[in-house]
């Protein structure tokens, strides 16, 4: 028996016709894939409570940038990795220096550009000196004597010669560590994600032959 494959140019169209939908099916999977895992991301940024801003950070991309391949990939990333992964995994914070860390209360207000304020810019932007108080149960306290509370729940600095609403506020609690509560779970999007890839590359590669 003699067997003869002869290769004629319908055949050679029609397989690269195939490597040609492949490639656009891979690469639409990708784009789709970190698309989603960018939008679930953002999603559960904003549903912790942690605001736009971060969660607009997360960013996506695929590879390659222009063109279509099947070995195309997608990158999905923060902007601000510090602080996202910090609630992605609950860390333990101690201070770097070994002492206290310096817990903010209502009555501290926010620092420049609505940050976290430290005890050095309080006293810069107050005009009062804060007071340690140790205690042995409980956070130690950094207070301002001579104080009065704003209609904001904020310590100011007191104009009042005779001493009338005058207070000695807590600005400060003093933890030698605190334990970051984990809020987010970012590795279960990821997971997902990546399972949804061959089910989408084979969804696309059939749209691609036969749409």
């Amino acid at each position: 028996m003699k067997l003869k494959l002869d290769i004629t140019p319908d055949l050679v169209a029609a397989m690269a016709a195939e490597v040609k939908a492949g490639e656009k099916a891979v690469t639409a999977t990708m784009r789709e894939a970190g698309t989603g895992l960018k939008t679930a991301w953002r999603s559960q940024i904003t549903g912790a409570g942690l605001g736009r801003r971060l969660a607009n950070s997360i960013r996506s991309q695929t590879y390659p940038k222009a063109g279509e391949s099947l070995n195309a990939a997608a990158l999905v990333w923060s902007k601000a990795p510090v602080i996202v992964g910090a609630h992605d995994t609950g860390p333990l914070i101690r201070s770097k220096d070994g002492f206290w860390l310096a817990i903010p209360t209502e009555a501290a207000g926010r620092g420049l550009r609505g940050g976290k304020i430290t005890p050095g810019e309080w006293e810069r932007r107050r005009g009062l000196r804060l007071r340690f108080v140790y205690r042995r149960r409980g956070p130690s306290l950094l207070v301002a004597d001579r104080a009065r509370i704003n209609t904001r729940g904020q310590a100011v600095a007191s104009r009042a010669k005779t001493g009338r609403s005058q207070v000695t506020a807590p600005i400060f609690l003093l933890v030698p560590q605190v334990k970051l509560p984990k809020r987010l779970d970012l590795d279960r999007d990821a997971e997902r994600a990546l399972d949804s890839v061959p089910g989408l590359i084979v969804a696309n590669w059939v749209e691609g032959s036969f749409g």
